[in-house]
């Protein structure tokens, strides 16, 4: 499908999300065969929260990461721009506080947190370098954050199975059970998903160190990690 303008996807973005999230959880655990919760664990698991810990959920959709991290005894925090994924997520007895906002404009203060998580949600966002801008801001020096999403396998056979399935059966599975547009959208939304290196580059622009790949599903999964670098103190010399 055609995808829509970066002028026009925040507003077609929010309104296909508000029409799935009665469907959404059934959906991913359908097309993932169930596998998706123990990605949601395995991204938590990097981010090695202690508890007490302040962890945002940025476009949190029913909240699954924010449920697996209170579970852990975190301050878990969901935030999404979708009022019926919103609605979804409220409706869960999952320990976390839930705020209606945008990625480009995170409604808490500086330093406030100690991780950030995202589960399939970077390709959705507009502004990529704004919104690492905001990451960078809301996180603490040394925080860390854990970004869940799709990806393509390197190994030619196991790339054109995963591009069958995810742009050919998905689309399909949507249209027969929750919403044909928004899962053409998903499956085609990929496009906006900038190269590794990029991606990377992107992050060091905002601040972020020690970055790190994960390949999960054979590739069709990626888990990027990295950390907020500390800030630099002058020294009484005058000089950092």
């Amino acid at each position: 499908m055609a995808l829509p303008a970066e002028s026009g996807k925040a507003a077609f973005v929010r309104a296909m999300f508000d029409r799935i999230s009665p469907r959404y959880d059934f959906m991913n655990r359908l097309m993932t065969f169930g596998r998706d919760q123990a990605w949601r664990r395995r991204a938590i698991d990097l981010l090695e929260l202690e508890p007490g810990a302040v962890m945002l959920d940025l476009g949190c959709g029913t909240g699954d990461l924010a449920a697996e991290a209170a579970r852990r005894r975190a301050v878990a925090i969901g935030l999404d721009f979708s009022e019926g994924m919103l609605r979804e997520a409220k409706g869960r007895d999952g320990g976390f506080a839930l705020v209606r906002g945008d990625a480009l404009a995170i409604p808490l203060a500086s330093r406030s947190c100690d991780a950030i998580a995202s589960g399939f949600a970077l390709r959705n966002f507009s502004g990529l370098a704004r919104v690492f801008g905001e990451w960078a801001r809301v996180l603490k020096p040394g925080g860390r954050f854990a970004l869940l999403e799709v990806d393509s396998p390197r190994n030619a056979l196991l790339r054109l199975g995963h591009h069958t399935y995810f742009h050919g059966v998905v689309p399909l599975l949507g249209r027969l059970i929750a919403d044909r547009s928004a899962y053409s959208y998903l499956s085609s939304s990929v496009a906006y998903l900038p190269a590794e290196h990029e991606l990377f580059e992107m992050l060091r622009r905002a601040g972020f160190e020690a970055l790190a790949k994960e390949h999960l599903l054979a590739g069709a999964v990626q888990i990027v990690t990295g950390r907020r670098a500390a800030e630099r103190v002058q020294n009484d010399a005058g000089t950092f």
